[in-house]
């Protein structure tokens, strides 16, 4: 992991995609230049709260990184109201990142774990996107994504709009058949696990973004813990997914 800046950076922009769902673009060209696709931010939501929040980068600029988040608690909920022109303190860019293999990529998001999947699709330009979302009416940043691939699939568990089930189900019977070389995936831990073992059976790259809570966001208080393979008697070994992750290999991880 590159060494990390705790930094103020500036709010420059602020949009309300969907009712809990916020998009803010902060300003701090120090920060800027030293993130990486699939990296996160560890933000101060305020001084009523004792742990920060960690945030995927969403989009990474010259001088300005842009993050999405949903509201999920009292931290998110006090870090939407703030305002354009507002400072944030935050710790980052912090985790690994995306490799980024010269092969035919799949790319593979679900709910919030679609947005750190823009800017390594903006560099890659991957075969195939496919985007799951619960419904219609929560779908977010269709028309970003769709000018980076030549196949963007857009999937609906209630089939309200486009393939009607999740975004591994709209595309399986192509990775079954070998149509690609390597998967990124983010999203809910069922696709997750769903991906690793159909990648794991035929034997391509996956390469995914796991999701956990953190306390520290640099490995110091080990509460986001994954299991990977060891050779020990208990068979596994604990990786911390804010430092040695966010992204892992899926054949070298125990979900």
């Amino acid at each position: 992991m590159a060494k990390f800046l705790m930094a103020d950076a500036k709010i420059i922009k602020i949009a309300q995609l969907k009712e809990t769902i916020f998009d803010f673009t902060i300003e701090n060209e120090e920060l800027a230049k030293k993130a990486l696709c699939g990296q996160f931010i560890h933000v101060d939501c305020g001084d009523n709260f004792t742990l920060r929040r960690p945030i995927s980068i969403c989009e990474i600029n010259d001088t300005s990184l842009r993050f999405i988040f949903d509201v999920r608690g009292k931290g998110t909920s006090a870090l939407s109201l703030k305002k354009v022109g507002d400072t944030i303190n935050v710790l980052g860019p912090l985790g690994n990142t995306f490799g980024l293999p010269d092969k035919k990529a799949l790319v593979l998001g679900g709910g919030i774990g679609i947005y750190p999947l823009l800017e390594l699709s903006k560099q890659i330009k991957p075969d195939t996107i496919s985007l799951g979302f619960r419904s219609k009416e929560l779908i977010t940043l269709k028309n970003e994504f769709k000018p980076l691939t030549n196949n963007l699939v857009i999937a609906t568990d209630d089939g309200s709009y486009g393939f009607s089930g999740n975004a591994l189900a709209a595309v399986i019977d192509r990775i079954n058949k070998g149509d690609f070389e390597v998967v990124y995936a983010c999203g809910p831990l069922p696709m997750i696990k769903a991906i690793k073992e159909i990648t794991d059976k035929i034997n391509i790259e996956c390469q995914i973004s796991l999701e956990e809570r953190m306390g520290c966001g640099i490995g110091a208080c080990l509460c986001c813990t994954v299991k990977t393979p060891d050779d020990t008697e208990l068979g596994f070994k604990h990786l911390h997914v804010c430092k040695n992750g966010p992204i892992f290999n899926a054949r070298e991880v125990l979900l």
